[in-house]
């Protein structure tokens, strides 16, 4: 079982002039589940090497187990900082991909070649695509072999423009993710602010928020193992 994660390497906050990222917990979760699961997971990013952590992903508050695990785990660590370049990958290595989020893909995964063409060849593969948060941004863009976008009619979550809201950053990020989704076609699902909600169509796994990480990457996994 060969999982590949997909990160950002966007690190603006808009003009804010605050860094972002990448969201700790929606990267370090599902890594240790996958990994406790056996997988051999692969991590890369658009620009490759060291994607940057979302400060405040790193603050006390936000801590969980997988997150402390994380921090003290050097081989974990090794794998973050020497990420593959997006380009350099390819789904015919993988049986599955996963995208953690934080705000960093509303800008470069969103509407990035390399990205897209990544998951048009998972789906053309029928294998499984799982994001969560922010990440189903990068499924925003890609089509089916039809050319309909990947996401219409489909059942997806995402960050909610709610939670976008109470955050602060509504008129900081480039779009709002559940508008877009619904744009695109999508049939958006989600659950009260801050609580786990995943949702399952097919081989498409999409989480709304940090808190869905976990149990998106177990329905990944599960999904996986009844293939």
């Amino acid at each position: 079982m060969k999982i590949l994660i997909v990160l950002t390497s966007h690190d603006r906050l808009g003009d804010t002039g605050e860094k972002t990222g990448f969201w700790l917990e929606e990267f370090a979760a599902p890594y240790y589940v996958l990994k406790d699961a056996g997988a051999a997971v692969t991590l890369a990013s658009p620009k490759g090497g060291q994607p940057p952590v979302d400060p405040k992903s790193d603050l006390p508050e936000n801590q969980t187990e997988a997150t402390k695990r994380f921090r003290s785990d050097p081989a974990a660590q090794a794998e973050l900082a020497n990420t593959k370049k997006l380009a350099d990958v390819s789904a015919d290595d993988f049986d599955a991909v996963f995208f953690p989020g934080g705000h960093g893909p509303m800008w470069d995964l969103y509407d990035n070649a390399d990205a897209i063409a990544l998951i048009e060849n998972f789906v053309k593969a029928g294998k499984p695509v799982a994001a969560v948060c922010h990440a189903p941004a990068a499924l925003a863009n890609v089509r089916n072999k039809d050319g309909e976008y990947l996401v219409k009619g489909r059942r997806v979550a995402g960050f909610t423009n709610t939670e976008e809201d109470a955050v602060g950053l509504t008129s900081v990020i480039p779009f709002l993710l559940e508008d877009k989704l619904k744009e695109r076609g999508g049939i958006y699902g989600r659950a009260a602010d801050w609580a786990p909600y995943v949702e399952i169509d097919g081989k498409l796994v999409t989480g709304q928020n940090p808190a869905s990480s976990e149990p998106a990457a177990e329905a990944l996994l599960k999904l996986l193992r009844t293939v």
